[in-house]
């Protein structure tokens, strides 16, 4: 065990000094870390628990959610009966219930039919559970219900949940914040903290926007006075401008905003003033162009969120696929509305139902006491070591020294977030690593009693030690995976931290330590062990 070939020993050098020197970017000033090559721009950043910032929690309106899941449904009825040439009446929506009465009894059982290919397995067709999200029934005399099952509903705000997270992400990332945490919290919830953003005035706008965008005409035959006294058309509906302008728009999406793929901020070549440039996908494209061909002279309204932000006239046919949109915006409006749009819309409104600023000071304040905690700890373990053990308790705190480097390495190389509960964890692991030197001491010290000379005790005392030490540190690393899995937020990062902090004492445990034991029996030759 104490035997180290050249090329061994220079493996475990080189090793702690590399992990431990990526290390070095996080204490870099800001200037100096973006002078690097990106391949070393890794660092730790801090939690919002440390540098202070943002914490906001959303709840997803489900009410929207199955409100929009019934018209959903309604258009498909309507849609399927239209394709499958079924006469019918009455197709209205009651709660999550949709019904139809076919005209003709005979094109009763091939509309069951038709209708029942709207349903869907629960969790997919491999789900093998049997249950679907809508249930067909025949009521007789011609009416026929499909009702949205329990289980759809939990389905559909799930997924509902799941895009909003990932449209949440994309908003947020384009504000250009660093790190910022996103994630579930119970069945309709998502927790937003971005570290750094003492403002969220305007990440809560961005956030509160469902930003489903659509190009519809304007509707020529009633004026929006007209509307205002009497009612609109059943195809059309009267929208506001964010002037307060009334506007008669077709309910009818000639595109929508679902096949955009890029949106940027810009100018206007001829005003001057800030609009925001579009470009849509071949099939949007397609459309785009086919539209504004047929209704050349014609108003076309840019629709945000029920909001008419637009209403230009169309003056050619454009063909390219792209376009702008204007309207009096300011350059940061502009860049805003861009981000909604590259972001995407969301599925369903999302609420803020928390909202917390955490302060620099008190993240400064946490980050002093973290570290002060860390420095006594860290002090009187390397006094007990040493009072304990002599010199080789001065050999485990340097390897638990270099064991400490290598976390933080580990974590810069990661980019992880490190919380005040990650601090915990690595303090948590300094005692994880002196206990593993412990446990290889005591041993040699038994080996000693027994009558063993000084090397054959240091031997036995490190192979000996190892079932022992890899016993504790595997159960401790098995209850740091369940915690990461199972846990959110702060006790993940305390719970990775733990993680890497039990590997890397294994490393040094079983390397670093019996390499300098190895070095110092070599030179010494010693007759007695100093323990």
């Amino acid at each position: 065990m104490l035997h180290f070939t050249r090329w061994k020993a220079l493996a475990i050098i080189l090793a702690s000094v590399i992990i431990c020197l990526m290390t070095v970017p996080s204490l870099l000033p800001p200037a100096t870390f973006q002078s690097l090559p990106s391949a070393l721009q890794r660092r730790l950043v801090l939690g919002l628990d440390l540098q202070g910032g943002s914490h906001i929690l959303l709840e997803v309106d489900s009410n929207a959610v199955r409100k929009e899941r019934a018209e959903t449904l309604r258009d498909d009825v309507r849609r399927v009966l239209r394709e499958a040439r079924v006469g019918y009446s009455n197709l209205a929506i009651q709660n999550l219930t949709v019904q139809v009465r076919v005209r003709e009894e005979a094109d009763v059982p091939e509309a069951v039919r038709r209708l029942r290919e709207l349903s869907a397995p629960l969790g997919g067709f491999l789900s093998g559970t049997g249950q679907r999200d809508i249930e067909v029934t025949d009521a007789g005399g011609g009416l026929i219900t499909l009702t949205i099952t329990p289980g759809g509903i939990t389905q559909r705000i799930r997924q509902a949940v799941d895009q909003s997270i990932e449209i949440v992400r994309r908003r947020v990332d384009d504000l250009g914040t660093v790190e910022p945490l996103i994630q579930r919290q119970g069945d309709d919830r998502i927790l937003v903290q971005v570290p750094g953003l003492q403002d969220p005035s305007r990440l809560k706008a961005l956030l509160g926007k469902t930003a489903k965008l659509a190009f519809r005409l304007v509707d020529l035959t009633m004026t929006p006075q007209q509307a205002l006294e009497g009612r609109p058309p059943p195809e059309s509906e009267l929208l506001y401008s964010r002037d307060k302008v009334p506007y008669v728009i077709e309910r009818r999406v000639m595109v929508s905003g679902e096949d955009l793929v890029d949106a940027q901020p810009g100018f206007d070549s001829q005003t001057r003033e800030p609009v925001v440039n579009f470009r849509f996908n071949n099939s949007g494209g397609r459309r785009f162009a086919q539209v504004t061909q047929e209704n050349i002279g014609k108003p076309f309204a840019i629709v945000l969120d029920n909001e008419v932000i637009s209403a230009p006239v169309i003056r050619t046919a454009i063909t390219g696929g792209a376009g702008q949109i204007s309207g009096s915006f300011t350059i940061q409006s502009a860049n805003d509305l861009a981000v909604l749009l590259r972001a995407g819309a969301l599925p369903a409104p999302l609420t803020i139902i928390e909202e917390r600023t955490v302060g620099p000071g008190l993240g400064q304040d946490s980050i002093n006491a973290g570290i002060l905690a860390a420095y006594f700890g860290t002090a009187l373990v390397i006094v007990f070591m040493i009072l304990t053990y002599g010199l080789f308790g001065l050999f485990a705190n340097l390897a638990v020294a270099v064991n400490v480097g290598m976390i933080l390495g580990i974590l810069s190389f990661l980019g992880a977030t490190l919380t005040l509960p990650g601090i915990a964890g690595i303090v948590l692991t300094v005692g994880i690593a002196v206990d593993s030197n412990v446990l290889i001491y005591e041993r040699i010290r038994e080996e000693l009693r027994s009558g063993r000379s000084a090397i054959t005790a240091i031997d036995a005392g490190f192979s000996r030690a190892l079932a022992t030490i890899l016993d504790s540190n595997i159960t401790t690393f098995i209850a740091a995976a369940v915690l990461f899995f199972i846990g959110t937020g702060s006790v993940r990062g305390f719970a990775v931290t733990l993680g890497i902090g039990i590997l890397t004492t294994l490393f040094t445990a079983f390397t670093l330590t019996r390499l300098i034991v190895s070095v110092w029996v070599r030179w010494w030759r010693p007759q007695t062990v100093p323990i």
